[in-house]
C-alpha cells in the first residue's frame, strides 16, 4: 500500500505557523513576533527560516520543536528549519496587532524607533494597565533579557515592559 503524501499550500503553512504561541509570551505567535522570516513549500518539503529574538535566546530550540510539531499536524512531511542571523531581530518587527496584544497581556510594548535605538532604558514605558507615562524602571532586569519591570505612579501598578532592540 502506498503513502499518500500530503502537500500544503504556503497559506496552509503560514496559518500552522500562526497558530504556534511564543513560549516566552504565549498572546503572540512565532508569527506576531515577526520571528518568521519566510516559509515556503517545495513538493512534499516545508521550509521555514527564523530569526531569534537574539543570538542566545533559550527558548529557540522549543520554538523549533512547536513549529515542527504544527507543521506536521497540519500534513507536513518533511519539515526544514534554518536559524537566519542578519539581519538581527528588531522589535520594529513586531505587527500593531501584536503590540495590542502585547498591551492586553499586560506587557508594555517597545516604542518605535525606525531601526535607530537612541532610546534610553530609563525612558518613561506607557502602563499597560492605565496608558500614563508617569512610569519608572525598578528593574532593567526582567523574567526574560528582553523584558524589563517598571511601576506606574498614576495607578501604583507594576509591569513588565518589553524592550526596544
Amino acid at each position: 500500500m502506498r503513502t499518500q503524501v500530503t502537500r500544503l499550500s504556503e497559506a496552509e503553512v503560514w496559518q500552522a505557523l500562526r497558530n504556534v504561541p511564543d513560549p516566552e509570551i504565549p498572546a503572540l505567535s512565532v508569527v506576531d513576533l515577526g520571528i518568521v522570516r519566510a516559509a515556503s513549500v517545495e513538493g512534499a518539503d516545508v521550509r521555514v527560516s527564523l530569526t531569534p529574538t537574539y543570538a542566545g535566546c533559550p527558548a529557540l530550540t522549543v520554538i523549533q520543536e512547536d513549529i515542527r510539531r504544527a507543521l506536521c499536524e497540519a500534513g507536513a512531511t518533511s519539515v526544514h528549519l534554518e536559524t537566519v542571523l542578519e539581519p538581527p531581530w528588531t522589535t520594529e518587527w513586531l505587527s500593531e496587532d501584536a503590540r495590542r496584544r502585547l498591551r492586553e497581556f499586560g506587557i508594555s510594548p517597545p516604542p518605535r524607533h525606525g531601526g535607530v535605538l537612541e532610546i534610553v532604558w530609563s525612558d518613561p514605558a506607557l502602563c499597560p494597565r492605565c496608558g500614563s507615562t508617569d512610569t519608572e524602571v525598578k528593574n532593567p532586569f526582567g523574567p526574560t533579557a528582553c523584558r524589563s519591570i517598571h511601576v506606574c505612579r498614576a495607578c501604583r501598578e507594576p509591569f513588565e515592559a518589553f524592550k526596544p532592540m
